[in-house]
């Protein structure tokens, strides 16, 4: 049996569409002006299996989370290669009364056994995570979550 492959083909201008191993299709490119470029899709993919972790860590714990966000930024090294020398990942979440131990039990949990993507980044970036809990409130017509 052959392991899971990406295919990358490349069309010229710095434009690319990669083939993912499970066959869904996406377009990259380089100079950032019509797709994304690969590094920003680096942190795309910190921030969403972080994400996951998080938000199914807590709905174990049943927190009542109504939205959930994690914002990603990174500091690149100025020497080639350019790779990632720190990257901020933060966590947002409105709802509830949310624990805020519960929060940082499942950041925790994201960074030091599940999240293969920070595993993978961690031996040449320092990732340093923060989070900020929303509390909804309740009105007379429902539940009225925080404007951005």
């Amino acid at each position: 049996m052959s392991e899971p492959k990406a295919v990358i083909h490349v069309f010229g201008n710095n434009l690319m569409t990669g083939i993912t191993p499970s066959k869904h299709a996406l377009v990259l490119d380089s100079d950032h002006t019509r797709a994304p470029s690969p590094m920003e899709l680096l942190m795309i993919a910190l921030g969403s299996c972080t994400a996951v972790d998080v938000i199914s860590i807590l709905q174990k714990k049943r927190q009542d989370v109504m939205e959930y966000r994690v914002e990603v930024s990174g500091e690149r090294r100025a020497e080639h290669p350019r790779s990632f020398s720190k990257l901020s990942v933060h966590h947002i979440v409105t709802g509830r009364n949310v624990s805020e131990r519960s929060v940082a039990q499942a950041i925790e949990l994201s960074e030091t056994k599940y999240c293969s993507v920070a595993a993978t980044l961690r031996p040449t970036a320092e990732i340093v995570s923060s989070f900020e809990i929303i509390e909804a409130r309740q009105t007379e017509g429902g539940l009225e979550l925080p404007n951005d």
